[in-house]
C-alpha cells in the first residue's frame, strides 16, 4: 500500500528511463501498483511501448456480485495485467485467508490468461521449529488443487520467508537455494520433470542491489519478487542489472 498514481507513474517512467534494451533482454520486469494506480500507469505503458509487464498486487475470485471494494480477474484482464500476486504473505497472516481462498484465486487468474505469481513460506516460529519444508509443501498441496499440468507450466511461484519480508533479514543464498529446489521437486513429482525444469521460482524477502547478484547465482531461483526496494526506480533498476 504505497504510491498515489501520480508516485507510480514517476516511479514506473524513472525505472523505464534507467534500463536499457540489454536489460529488458536478460530480464522479465513487472511492476505492480496498488489498484488505483493500474490505469494510469497502464495507459502510459501502453501509450510510450515500455517492455515492462504490468501486475496486479492481489484479486478476489469471481468475475463479479456483491463483494464490495473487491477487484476481479475480468476487471484485471481488461486492463491488460499480465501478472498477479496470489497467496501473498501479508494476504494470508494480516486478513486470514486460507490456502482454500489462495486456490479459487490461482484458478481464476488462470482462467483469465493472466499468470498468477504464487508466494509461499513460513513464518520465523516455523522456520525455528524445523518445519519450513512442512508448511511450504503443505501449501503447494492446497493452492494447487484443480490445476492442470497445462495450467501449472503457467504459474511463477515466489519463496518468501515471511520472517524476512521487510524486516532487512535474508535468507542465507543456500537457504533459498534449498527451499527454491524443493518446491521445483514439488512441481516434477505432480506435473512432471518438462513442467518443473521450465517453472520460475522466485525468491521474495529483502533483496536488495547488495544482495541479488548472490541470490540469482543459485541454480533454482530464476527471479526476485522485490518488495520494499521496488518503490525506488533506482534501486529497482540496480536489482534489475545485477541480477543476472
Amino acid at each position: 500500500m504505497n504510491h498515489t498514481h501520480l508516485d507510480a507513474i514517476a516511479v514506473v517512467q524513472k525505472l523505464a528511463y534507467s534500463l536499457t534494451p540489454r536489460d529488458y533482454e536478460r530480464a522479465d520486469v513487472s511492476v505492480h501498483p496498488a489498484f488505483t494506480a493500474l490505469r494510469s500507469v497502464q495507459t502510459m505503458i501502453d501509450a510510450d511501448s515500455i517492455p515492462i509487464g504490468l501486475g496486479a498486487q492481489d484479486v478476489h475470485p469471481a468475475e463479479s456480485g456483491a463483494f464490495t471494494g473487491e477487484v476481479s480477474p475480468v476487471m484485471l484482464a481488461k486492463l491488460n495485467v499480465r501478472y498477479v500476486i496470489v497467496g501473498h504473505s501479508e494476504r494470508r497472516e494480516l486478513f486470514g485467508e486460507t490456502d482454500a481462498f489462495v486456490n479459487q484465486k490461482l484458478l481464476a487468474v488462470l482462467k483469465h490468461e493472466m499468470t498468477p505469481i504464487l508466494c509461499v513460506g513460513e513464518t520465523l516460529a516455523e522456520r525455528e521449529s524445523g518445519a519450513t519444508e512442512t508448511k511450504v509443501l503443505g501449501q503447494l498441496d492446497a493452492d494447487f488443487v484443480g490445476v492442470t499440468p497445462a495450467a501449472a507450466a503457467k504459474v511463477v511461484i515466489a519463496y518468501e520467508p515471511i520472517w524476512a519480508i521487510g524486516t532487512g533479514r535474508t535468507a542465507s543464498p543456500e537457504d533459498a537455494q534449498a527451499m527454491c529446489k524443493t518446491v521445483r521437486a514439488w512441481m516434477a513429482e505432480h506435473y512432471g520433470a518438462e513442467v518443473a525444469s521450465t517453472l520460475k521460482v522466485q525468491y521474495g524477502g529483502s533483496v536488495t542491489p547488495a544482495n541479488i547478484a548472490e541470490l540469482m547465482a543459485q541454480a533454482d531461483i530464476d527471479g526476485a519478487l522485490v518488495g520494499g526496494a521496488s518503490l525506488d526506480a533506482e534501486r529497482f533498476a540496480q536489482i534489475v542489472r545485477l541480477g543476472r
